[in-house]
């Protein structure tokens, strides 16, 4: 019995190891990670009343910044070969638009976002080195799905810095600024 436990558990660590992600994916998982902390952390910062904040009239409110992000997620992945889930395959900007607007509970914000995440992760991991290299075409551009993952990678962070500019103009600092100020007021 104790052999067949040992087995178990050799051949497990050994189906984790060969799901490790490593070079380029293993780098954009690392980033991914990262950029998901700052997202997720700032929006369980923003109170509830302060989710359909908007600077002016016409432009995203801050939940709908933080929806855009997980629209992006879906739809930048769909171009690298991705399967979109059904509810988030929207047919056009204006249909994700329309989305973006439904969600006002600051809960089901978070849960789309960690879900978009989530999927964006998976991709990452089913993806093989040579698939990186493989030609899309976005919008009439040319680009490899490694390209696109940048691409990915940059509507995530545009839209973070857009979010915390949206929450310092409500009084409120990112919490990993927050956590460096804290020793310095002491």
């Amino acid at each position: 019995m104790k052999h067949c436990v040992l087995l178990l558990v050799l051949g497990s660590v050994l189906v984790v190891h060969a799901q490790e992600t490593t070079g380029f994916r293993g780098d954009m998982m690392g980033q991914l990670e990262y950029a998901q902390g700052q997202v997720m952390q700032l929006e369980n910062a923003i109170p509830q009343a302060k989710m359909s904040w908007r600077p002016a009239p016409g432009v995203r409110s801050i939940g709908e910044a933080y929806l855009h992000i997980a629209t992006g997620n879906y739809f930048l992945a769909k171009f690298m070969g991705a399967q979109v889930p059904a509810a988030m395959n929207f047919a056009s900007p204006a249909e994700a638009d329309k989305w973006e607007r439904s969600i006002t509970d600051k809960k089901e914000i978070a849960e789309q976002m960690k879900k978009s995440f989530d999927f964006l992760k998976e991709t990452i991991t089913a993806m093989t080195d040579e698939s990186l290299e493989k030609k899309v075409d976005f919008f009439g551009q040319q680009m490899s799905v490694r390209s696109m993952w940048l691409t990915t990678l940059s509507h995530i962070h545009e839209h973070l810095g857009q979010s915390i500019a949206y929450a310092r103009s409500n009084g409120i600092v990112p919490p990993w600024t927050a956590a460096q100020q804290t020793p310095e007021k002491k």
